[in-house]
């Protein structure tokens, strides 16, 4: 896909801006048109803006994609019974088997254990198998002139156009509906900052190359604050007794301090008691319990769905040898229906919820628990239809 970059002057010059620079909405035809005037604005060559942008053209299933994402409102005990299955762990083991020299040079580099790049790359293609059908171009310049988060993809859209100059980008090549190509699936501007050549070929091939992909994987993870050969994530149990109001992500102390308050380890003792550390239960205080460290911020950095990144880091578990998670007996769960009309109700309290959209993100999750904690119920961030009927 893309060869190694010893360009760093020209990306220097161009690099993205970090905010939406051309108004999106109305004629998509003159967007494209402001969009290849902005280009040449920050400095890209006028006739390769014209050949590039000449290809695009609004998709209408992306946007379809982009608001149909109701799998996320999903428990997390349902949205990861779904994910993981005995094939992704066999293959999973397969691959790590397979490729172990290349995991053990990601290790060695970026400190990234292998089993959350194996958890990334068969939740996002099936470790490579289905990559996505999606112009990718048409991809970026579609959400980009949709309003919803023009300031994310607009930079995506000239990060390309960087690519394209640079030889490295074909108008043509498709992937995931956002604009992610290959088998770990990066945007654009992640790959002009991270992308390496893993197999040694002058090449950053990421939907061919499981090197190539895997490095690339790495040194992204590295970027976005990775802590070398740390723990992430491990399975807790959690005595009875505690308050449920220092639990969460906003909450943090060392994992000695929670082991002296009867917090231990499901399946050993606690991986980093020199940590810090915050417990997380993504169903309440009868779901599964989770001490997460501080490269489980970093999984968040990758994907803002809060059960996605759980599953992901507990998957990551899994494929170097952990038993699945004790699902307890959690409370019933709110219908999407039920978690909106709860979002607006503390919307209208002045909580931030992150958008009222039925998602158990953790802004919801912190003004639930604030509110349990104000009407003297036990404040383990979990909306049930008691805090929805009190509200």
């Amino acid at each position: 896909m893309t060869r190694t970059f010893a360009l760093s002057a020209l990306l220097a010059a161009l690099a993205a801006p970090t905010l939406a620079q051309v108004p999106c909405g109305g004629s998509f035809g003159e967007f494209v048109a402001a969009m290849q005037a902005e280009a040449v604005a920050q400095g890209h060559d006028p006739a390769a803006a014209r050949q590039f942008f000449a290809r695009a053209s609004q998709d209408p299933k992306v946007l379809r994609a982009d608001r149909a994402q109701g799998v996320f409102q999903l428990p997390f005990t349902d949205f990861s019974r779904r994910l993981i299955s005995q094939n992704r762990i066999d293959h999973g083991k397969a691959n790590l088997e397979k490729h172990a020299d290349t995991f053990a040079r990601v290790q060695q580099t970026y400190g990234v254990s292998p089993g959350v790049l194996l958890a990334f790359w068969a939740f996002e293609t099936d470790y490579g198998g289905f990559q996505g059908d999606f112009n990718t171009l048409n991809s970026l310049m579609t959400l980009s002139h949709d309003c919803r988060r023009p300031e994310l993809f607009q930079p995506q859209v000239m990060a390309a156009l960087t690519l394209y100059e640079m030889g490295d980008f074909d108008p043509a090549t498709t992937g995931a509906w956002a604009g992610e190509v290959g088998m770990v699936q990066m945007l654009p501007q992640d790959i002009l900052e991270n992308g390496v050549d893993g197999d040694g070929d002058g090449l950053i091939a990421l939907k061919t190359s499981v090197p190539d992909a895997l490095m690339s994987g790495g040194a992204m993870l590295r970027a976005l604050g990775w802590r070398p050969n740390e723990p992430w994530l491990q399975e807790i149990v959690v005595p009875e007794g505690l308050d449920w109001a220092e639990t969460g992500l906003n909450h943090t102390k060392t994992a000695t301090d929670w082991q002296a308050l009867g917090v231990r380890g499901r399946n050993g003792p606690l991986l980093r008691p020199d940590l810090p550390a915050s417990i997380l239960l993504p169903q309440g205080r009868h779901g599964p319990a989770f001490l997460t460290y501080p490269n489980f911020a970093v999984f968040l950095e990758w994907n803002q769905s809060m059960v996605y990144v759980t599953t992901a880091a507990y998957f990551a578990t899994e494929l170097e040898g952990a038993p699945p998670y004790d699902p307890g007996t959690p409370d019933p769960a709110l219908s999407g229906e039920q978690l909106m009309a709860l979002q607006q109700k503390l919307s209208d309290r002045g909580y931030d919820v992150g958008g009222i959209d039925g998602i158990l993100g953790e802004r919801t999750r912190e003004a639930v628990q604030a509110e349990q904690i104000r009407l003297g119920l036990p404040a383990d961030a979990w909306p049930t239809a008691d805090l929805l009927g009190r509200l």
